[in-house]
């Protein structure tokens, strides 16, 4: 399996994403749900949002997690002290795992970075034991990022390029209404539902939202590092002005919003 996410240090993920992936891990828990005793196992771990919240809980007897980026592997284990948890290296599309080993099998924010992402909702229902849990939640990039949408209308604004980006953005799996849902289905989970779930992004200035992206992280990093210095600036310049919205620069709030989605294992 590939990933369709680009990253380039632990920290740089963390100023883009992992700080908000751990505001949002504490509210797809309550919608996963756990169990006492329980083995979890999360999925596409990143740098352990999701399993050091997981870890908050005594009552879990086990947590694995795997990631597709040895990036993400090393800094999850160097930050681990807990001896419950297990971080590997591993393909969402094929999980090193037998079947059944798991009660409950979670993703924050993967799936819609894997392409062939139905079938990795389905190694998450083969590792999960019959009357256990399937969760996953993906960020509602078209309708839902109004910080990120900031950015990538201002690029598509300003170029083709910019455009096919955004389009790429819009639109990756699992992002649109009811398609997880569908997936889930299709994929012979019961009890089936579907919610969002909402965070704020709140940056201390522009430099705080700008600088993962100016240094290449994530999708619309990459797009920035095909560019050319002066484009670069002048994107930049643009999205700087975007965020300053006439007023002098400091902190901005952004609503963002997640779908999540929950099945049960026949």
């Amino acid at each position: 399996m590939t990933s369709s996410f680009t990253v380039h240090d632990a920290s740089g993920y963390e100023q883009l994403m992992g700080r908000w992936s751990r505001k949002l891990a504490p509210k797809f828990i309550d919608f996963a749900g756990l169990g006492t005793g329980e083995k979890i196992l999360d999925v596409g771990c990143g740098t352990g949002s999701l399993t050091f919240e997981l870890a908050k809980s005594a009552d879990l007897s086990a947590i694995a997690a795997i990631d597709f980026s040895p990036v993400f592997v090393e800094a999850a284990k160097a930050r681990n002290s807990d001896p419950r948890i297990e971080i590997q290296q591993g393909d969402a599309t094929a999980l090193p795992f037998a079947d059944n080993a798991f009660d409950r099998a979670l993703a924050l924010l993967v799936l819609h970075f894997v392409p062939e992402a139905g079938k990795a909702v389905a190694e998450m229902r083969r590792v999960v034991r019959p009357g256990g849990v399937v969760a996953a939640v993906v960020w509602d990039h078209l309708g839902g990022m109004p910080g990120m949408r900031m950015m990538i209308d201002t690029a598509a604004a300003l170029s083709e390029g910019g455009r096919q980006m955004r389009s790429r953005y819009c639109f990756q799996p699992m992002m649109q209404p009811g398609e997880m849902k569908r997936t889930f289905i299709e994929q012979d989970l019961a009890e089936v539902t579907e919610t969002e779930l909402m965070i704020r992004m709140d940056y201390r200035d522009f430099d705080d939202y700008w600088a993962p992206i100016g240094a290449g992280e994530g999708p619309l990093g990459k797009y920035m590092m095909t560019l050319d210095p002066a484009e670069r600036t002048r994107i930049e310049g643009a999205v700087r002005d975007a965020y300053e919205a006439g007023r002098p620069d400091g902190a901005r709030s952004f609503a963002s919003v997640a779908w999540a989605c929950r099945g049960v294992v026949r």
